[in-house]
């Protein structure tokens, strides 16, 4: 499903948010049976030609997707308004009912599925390119069920949460931003806190990685113990990845309760023992420095602003060009699109900070797995090259990415990069210690 469709309500307030949440997309996990690129000595992230070509080329269509999606999202909000397709389903929706939640259940859904639908062809192809490269092996009955699937998980919560914002600009015009932002980010918090429970099995097979590779199970227990968290076996779980996919992943989700760590079965395929734990490391890093917290505080000050601005802007917009829409005013349910086109652009014009943000807190983990590891493994940091190494050639890893599309969109530093630390990073060389782990 495209980042900007699901940035609808849910993105605004939950997705772009819990989207970030470390852990969610890169370092590798590991196995028994290293491969023959795991064994070499790495100096740096290398590709052979034909390996770099295919992932230059993957690279610069997915920055140029991206790049597009954008676009083409206001396009579709625009022409929602342009032809007044928002003001006709609320027409259908006082028409069937004067109640307001009732009139939510008709409008909401009709939208969403609108926008759903005409960016449908943009998650078509960006599911054709996976499989021209490869990366993406799922048939596309399945697909097409995935995509059904996330389209009615993001009508439920979208419905909801479209009624409570029109529920505030109802009651109180002027502080509706604030109010609805009370409300949004702790159901956010909570969405993501439900996740691991209702929301990954629909899509993935999770069983006690304890079953599946007890030994593995036991290396991690010992790098837990030694960060001194608390994340039991009962916490570990293996993902059936490989029905749907031959990337490599292996990410930390959850928050109290529901807390996890979760290795892809592809990852296990393609990875050592030794490599398991230095990207446990990783993951667990994650916990020790908070990144979770600090991420949920950050995105939530981001959205405030947001909000506040879009709040200072819809009137004059709605002054502007509502009447050509047929928007009676803020407080018809006509005038959503507009303030998800707001929303949108600012999610656009801002999204460099919290790519750099999460850039920060992964290199920060990367830091946290080598000094965790240091001491439980021989030469910790070529073993965490290795294990980029092998990432960067599963999932095509572009070794050279443009600038522009690191600034703007990267959530983690390039392999190149990471590859370059690991070999580097040594404070124990002269009697040091490292920052985090002493």
């Amino acid at each position: 499903m495209s980042r900007f469709r699901f940035a609808v309500l849910v993105g605004v307030v939950a997705v772009c948010m819990l989207h970030w949440l470390p852990g969610q997309e890169q370092p590798p996990a590991s196995a028994s049976q290293p491969t023959t690129a795991a064994a070499k000595t790495i100096t740096a992230y290398t590709l052979p030609p034909d390996l770099y070509k295919k992932a230059h080329d993957r690279s610069r269509i997915h920055f140029d997707l991206s790049l597009i999606g954008f676009v083409y999202g206001l396009v579709v909000l625009w022409l929602i308004l342009r032809w007044k397709l928002a003001a006709k389903y609320r027409d259908w929706a006082e028409g069937a009912t004067g109640r307001r939640f009732v009139q939510s259940l008709v409008f909401s859904p009709l939208l969403l599925l609108t926008i759903a639908i005409f960016t449908l062809p943009l998650d078509i192809y960006g599911e054709v390119v996976e499989k021209r490269y490869g990366i993406s092996v799922q048939g596309w009955g399945s697909w097409s069920w995935d995509w059904i699937k996330a389209e009615l998980i993001g009508l439920v919560i979208g419905t909801i949460l479209i009624w409570l914002l029109y529920m505030m600009i109802r009651r109180s015009p002027g502080r509706a931003w604030f109010y609805f932002w009370l409300i949004a980010m702790p159901l956010s918090v909570f969405i993501f806190f439900l996740g691991p429970w209702v929301i990954d099995p629909l899509f993935h097979k999770f069983e006690p990685l304890q079953q599946k590779d007890p030994a593995l199970t036991v290396s991690l227990e010992r790098m837990v113990q030694r960060a001194g968290e608390n994340i039991p076996p009962e916490r570990m779980f293996w993902m059936g990845a490989g029905e749907k996919t031959t990337g490599l992943d292996a990410y930390v989700t959850g928050i109290g309760a529901s807390k996890r760590m979760v290795v892809w079965d592809t990852t296990i395929a393609k990875m050592n023992s030794q490599q398991i734990v230095f990207v446990a490391g990783h993951e667990t890093g994650h916990y020790v420095l908070q990144h979770i917290p600090k991420g949920i505080v950050f995105f939530a000050a981001l959205m405030l602003l947001f909000f506040y601005l879009v709040h200072r802007l819809i009137g004059w917009v709605l002054a502007r060009w509502g009447a050509g829409w047929g928007v009676r005013g803020l407080d018809d349910w006509a005038s959503l699109p507009a303030l998800l086109f707001l929303l949108s652009v600012l999610f656009f014009v801002t999204n460099p900070i919290g790519s750099a943000f999460s850039r920060y807190v992964e290199h920060q983990a990367d830091q946290y797995g080598l000094e965790v590891t240091h001491g439980l493994t021989p030469d910790s940091g070529q073993v965490a090259a290795q294990a980029f190494q092998v990432l960067g050639e599963v999932d095509l890893a572009d070794p050279d990415p443009n600038p522009a599309d690191v600034f703007l969109f990267y959530s983690h530093p390039p392999i190149s990069d990471r590859v370059q630390f690991c070999l580097t990073y040594n404070p124990w060389e002269h009697g040091g210690s490292g920052e985090f782990v002493k």
